[in-house]
């Protein structure tokens, strides 16, 4: 691996973590604000920075108050639904058309976080469901201009 890729994939992982920290009362319980989850954009860009979205949410988890469902459910659903992500990017060459795509599926897909929080915390899940989603969504959503500007800025693309 070349040292830009693992350098850039340390920075975006810490910014991950940096990022939920800050906001932590609000990304772990059944009504999430995890503004942390706007670097889920960054493949829309590059699937390249799906390692360090994953490593930062693997690490945010270690101090959710959920312990291990955290870490299987919450890397999980940012793996499968990452990489779906990225398959469908493959027929996908609009970049705003991927951000909002990004931002449907993440929000379709929150219903992986509503099981486990069903599991852990006997929450019911339908609602659990709907009220993840429109946390993700609302984050993404928002996200969505402020990443389209970054990149006007940065060059996401061959930053990685």
């Amino acid at each position: 691996m070349k040292v830009k890729f693992l350098a850039t994939t340390g920075i975006i992982a810490a910014l991950y973590i940096a990022v939920t920290m800050l906001v932590a009362p609000f990304g772990f319980t059944e009504i999430q604000f995890r503004v942390s989850e706007m670097f889920n954009h960054l493949v829309a860009f590059n699937p390249r920075y799906m390692l360090g979205i994953v490593i930062g949410v693997f690490i945010s988890n270690l101090f959710s108050p959920l312990g291990l469902y955290d870490l299987i459910f919450g890397v999980g659903h940012s793996i499968i639904t990452l990489a779906i992500f990225i398959l469908i990017c493959k027929f996908v060459s609009n970049t705003w058309l991927r951000l909002i795509i990004n931002t449907f599926l993440f929000t379709c897909t929150m219903f992986i976080i509503a099981f486990e929080l069903n599991l852990a915390l006997e929450l019911p899940f339908l609602w659990t469901w709907v009220t993840c989603a429109i946390g993700e969504f609302v984050v993404l959503a928002v996200g969505v201009p402020i990443m389209h500007l970054l990149n006007k800025r940065l060059n996401f693309k061959d930053l990685i």
